[in-house]
């Protein structure tokens, strides 16, 4: 089953019950289905509660790597290698790599300097919140 849940104002998803998990969710929190297009809260859905209290379970605020995309990584490749969207492709948005790699083009160099912040920003946050971002987001070219 996919999830749709509501976090900072913006519907997130589809995801799975493991994706879901990546983000602070609270009993509270609401959760629309695929199927079902009503919102409710969390508590609603009992295999999410489930997941929600489970005795192992880590809490999202937690430097946890759900994805297997390290932040770290992809922070370096971003200002080492940002220029050529190198970070892009080793998120596995390959659109978003060519679109840098033709950025850099296009500005003889000066994307360099996006890509630049772009990687300090993603080496101080999170990884929750990188993964978020970056890793977990359904666009193609994930900027700030």
């Amino acid at each position: 089953m996919k999830y749709f849940i509501t976090f900072n104002g913006q519907t997130v998803g589809p995801m799975t019950k493991e994706q879901l998990f990546a983000y602070p969710v609270t009993p509270d929190t609401p959760v629309c289905t695929e199927e079902n297009q009503t919102w409710t809260p969390l508590y609603m859905f009992p295999d999410l509660m489930e997941g929600l209290s489970a005795p192992g379970r880590v809490q999202a605020s937690e430097e946890v790597n759900t994805t297997g995309k390290d932040k770290v990584m992809c922070g370096v490749l971003a200002i080492v290698l940002g220029t050529l969207g190198v970070h892009y492709f080793y998120l596995g948005k390959i659109g978003g790599g060519i679109i840098c790699l033709l950025l850099s083009i296009v500005t003889c160099g000066l994307w360099g300097i996006v890509t630049l912040i772009q990687g300090i920003m993603m080496l101080t946050m999170s990884q929750a919140e990188f993964e978020r971002k970056y890793v977990l987001s359904t666009s193609t070219f994930p900027l700030f």
